[in-house]
């Protein structure tokens, strides 16, 4: 049975076709979302378990708020944000055209309908898609926002990809404070400083089974959020 993408992903091809006024505009509004995210949030990078690499990667972080991926990319270095693309839920950013113009356009988003998932639309395609096109991956193994300060538990996605791509690299994040930030429910965002902090690469391991390894990556992005993690800059 042919495996089909469960929502189309633009990818490289879809940025070469676009205009020169289109491309402006995205650079232009991609700017002032960084800028924003900035002043609001400091978007502070702490580089604890590595250091930036132009590697294709896949950085997996707790999820406790819509701004999550906005925070993570804005901390990146530019070289790595413009190759870098959030996995996100489609009912969400498909529901009215400036956030369905952010998701395609400004973020180049993969997009995954929760609730069509089958082996005919499999969002496992999109994902794979987006890195043989040379692309790092921002995933939120929980898929739900959880409360901020504990973990919820990983959904089976991130191993099923894993498995797929087993030399590539995943970073695990832990984004702070930004719950509280944009609370559920809130539609304005409350100046205070967060961080995304970045921890040493790991990989599925041989023999590994699905369970220890989703266990041990829920650990590992856990860890990262204790106040006894270490801060390097």
């Amino acid at each position: 049975m042919t495996i089909t993408p469960a929502m189309p992903y633009l990818g490289t091809l879809g940025l070469r076709k676009e205009s020169i006024r289109t491309r402006i505009l995205r650079t232009a509004v991609a700017g002032s979302l960084i800028g924003v995210a900035r002043i609001v949030t400091g978007a502070e990078a702490r580089w604890v378990g590595c250091a930036p690499s132009a590697a294709t990667r896949i950085y997996v972080a707790n999820h406790t708020s819509h701004a999550d991926f906005v925070l993570l990319w804005a901390a990146l270095p530019p070289s790595l944000r413009a190759r870098t693309v959030p996995v996100a839920a489609a009912e969400y950013w498909n529901s009215n055209a400036i956030r369905r113009y952010l998701a395609n356009q400004v973020f180049r988003s993969v997009l995954i309908e929760r609730d069509r998932v089958d082996r005919r639309h499999n969002p496992l395609a999109s994902m794979l898609h987006a890195l043989d096109d040379g692309n790092s991956l921002i995933v939120f193994p929980e898929s739900t926002r959880g409360p901020g300060k504990t973990l919820l538990p990983f959904k089976c996605g991130i191993y099923h990809l894993a498995n797929a791509r087993p030399d590539i690299e995943i970073i695990p994040v832990w984004i702070d404070n930004l719950y509280r930030v944009l609370p559920r429910g809130a539609i304005l965002p409350a100046p205070l400083q967060c961080s995304a902090t970045f921890g040493e690469p790991t990989r599925l391991a041989a023999g590994e089974d699905k369970q220890e390894f989703l266990a041990r990556l829920h650990r590992t992005v856990e860890q990262l959020g204790s106040p006894s993690c270490s801060v390097s800059r």
